[in-house]
């Protein structure tokens, strides 16, 4: 018989473990020597000893989970378990029970590391979340939609949490971008709505711009251009692909009428520096008259008719003319009321040879008995007899009375034009059209007639009465 510490060779071959159990039979091996039979059995006790030690070394390194290395220690525990083999099979078996605190130790580390981990990934989540809801309730409409696709991109990136968190917070994150997506669009189709009602108002503009190019009532005309550029940029952006066309028109229209008046102006200008030199021949020659007002012999009269002579008006090319117009009127008009007020007794005052405190060049003021108007090429204001103001005149205190905001301007519901061309286009339409003109013949034969009755009245100084006229 064969001995060795942890096992026997028995003379028929025969192969012995001790354990603490007692003796165990591991098997046979009748081929060879008891030696050869002990080396065979400590061999597989040395590969399973092999086995345990580097399995204590991946579980003590940590890249085993402990889920692996618990089912790794249950495989191997049942290989040593009733081995063939002979050794200290119980130390080996000490070796993987000593194991179950550190797989344990791990395991609570893991599920703390996997905690914070979720923690961390609901935190990055919640704040993707935060924002997201935020860019919807804003109004950055390019810089948002980018954002919210840069916030998907990270979102993709970040962990799953557990089942129920990781959808509630994708529901809130998905309504988000649909109210974003949802509110962007309906700002972009209000705009392009807008653009398309400049677009409408531009065209409109940019075609009165044009219509105006060739006039040349040169101050009318530059205030309706400042008023058309008001308008312009209120009307707000067209669509990009015809507002550049259409503000080149409306430029270029404007380009070509005040580049006519600036050219208009070179041509005064040279003929007030004309005008300027006969001015300056005047006042040498009244200078020469001075020595002849001195002295005991001194003719005042012919001094007079001289200086009265030079006193004359010139106009601007230098050529003697004798000013002889009084440019104004003023008439006082039974106009045709309603059945219920009666007729209407109205004032009329117009002069251009008065500087006037007024809004526009030519104003007629209408003084009535039911209240007054102002009105003139391009507005009108009114001032009903209620509103006529009754202050009490103290002439120690100034009056602080504002009148000018007794007055209520007419508001315009379209763009009207020049009265003279509306009227001669009114005309003009009629006669293609053989319709009836309102201002017939007769028409004009009245005005001629008021107009007459006026120079009448202030030849004689009295009231004229208009006679009704008839083709009869």
């Amino acid at each position: 018989m064969t001995s060795h510490e942890w096992g026997r060779v028995d003379s028929d071959g025969t192969v012995y473990v001790r354990t603490a159990d007692g003796e165990r039979s591991v098997g046979q091996y009748p081929e060879g020597t008891p030696e050869e039979a002990l080396a065979f059995y400590t061999e597989r006790y040395a590969a399973l000893a092999f086995e345990v030690e580097l399995l204590e070394k991946r579980i003590n390194s940590g890249v085993m989970s402990p889920e692996e290395a618990a089912e790794s220690v249950k495989t191997v525990a049942g290989q040593v378990e009733g081995a063939n083999a002979v050794g200290d099979l119980a130390s080996l078996t000490g070796r993987l029970d000593a194991l179950a605190p550190v797989i344990a130790t791990q395991r609570e580390a893991r599920k703390a590391e996997k905690a914070a981990k979720q923690a961390e990934a609901k935190a990055a989540k919640e704040k993707v979340v935060a924002e997201a809801e935020k860019i919807a309730e804003g109004s950055d409409w390019r810089g948002g939609a980018n954002r919210l696709r840069d916030l998907l991109d990270q979102w993709k990136k970040i962990p799953r949490i557990d089942r129920a968190g990781d959808d509630a917070l994708w529901r809130r994150f998905s309504t988000a971008r649909t109210t974003y997506t949802r509110r962007r669009k309906a700002h972009f189709a209000e705009v392009n709505e807008q653009r398309e009602g400049a677009r409408v108002i531009k065209e409109r503009l940019a075609k009165e711009a044009e219509a105006l190019a060739d006039s040349t009532e040169w101050g009318p005309t530059a205030g309706r251009y400042r008023d058309l550029m008001k308008q312009w940029k209120a009307a707000g952006p067209a669509p990009k692909d015809v507002d550049d066309a259409l503000w080149k028109r409306f430029r270029g229209a404007q380009d070509a009428f005040f580049g006519a008046r600036d050219a208009e102006n070179a041509k005064l200008d040279e003929e007030f520096a004309a005008n300027a030199e006969v001015k300056e021949a005047l006042l040498l020659e009244a200078e020469a008259l001075l020595p002849s007002l001195e002295g005991e012999g001194a003719d005042l009269e012919a001094a007079k008719r001289a200086f009265r002579d030079i006193a004359d008006r010139w106009d601007e090319n230098g050529e003697h003319y004798t000013a002889t117009a009084e440019d104004a009127a003023y008439g006082i008009f039974e106009l045709e009321g309603d059945p219920e007020h009666g007729n209407i007794v109205a004032q009329i005052n117009s002069s251009w040879t008065v500087r006037v405190n007024r809004d526009e060049l030519v104003e007629f003021h209408v003084d009535g008995t039911h209240g007054s108007a102002v009105v003139g090429l391009f507005g009108a204001k009114i001032q009903h007899r209620n509103a006529t103001p009754k202050p009490v005149w103290n002439p120690d205190l100034a009056d602080d009375h504002d009148y000018d905001a007794d007055w209520a301007a007419v508001p315009t519901n379209d763009v009207f034009q020049n009265g003279f061309r509306q009227q001669w286009e009114e005309f003009l339409e009629s006669y293609v059209l053989g319709t009836d003109y309102a201002f017939d013949l007769l028409s004009g034969a009245r005005g001629v007639l008021l107009a007459e009755a006026g120079l009448e009245s202030s030849r004689e100084g009295r009231k004229v009465e208009l006679p009704a006229l008839s083709l009869d």
